[in-house]
């Protein structure tokens, strides 16, 4: 069965977070629950839950307690939020950086 033009269109629309790549490539595939992630990497259920959520970002912090656990790049999970963060920018200029020259050299 195919999805419709609907669905596709809203999929392509969304940009993931770091939380929501964390729970749906590491923890999910794991079958890890938020408290035993929490506990295993020393900070508080809600703090991951809140990154999860969305409503926090990750930090340096978070950043090398969560790589240290899966064994992860220092800076990986920091990557996800920038590329994240970049890619809701840039759909927001809707274009407008097409009208800036670039300096030459």
């Amino acid at each position: 069965m195919s999805k419709s033009s609907t669905t596709i269109e809203s999929d392509w629309l969304h940009i993931p977070h770091a939380g929501e790549l964390l729970v749906s490539e590491f923890m999910e595939p794991l079958e890890l629950e938020i408290p035993a992630v929490a506990q295993a990497i020393e900070v508080e259920s809600a703090r991951l839950q809140a990154l999860i959520d969305g409503s926090e970002r990750i930090d340096g912090e978070l950043d090398l307690r969560l790589s240290r656990y899966f064994g992860m790049s220092e800076g990986f999970f920091m990557r996800l939020q920038t590329s994240a963060d970049l890619r809701v920018a840039k759909r927001a200029l809707n274009g407008e950086l097409d009208r800036i020259a670039p300096r030459a050299a």
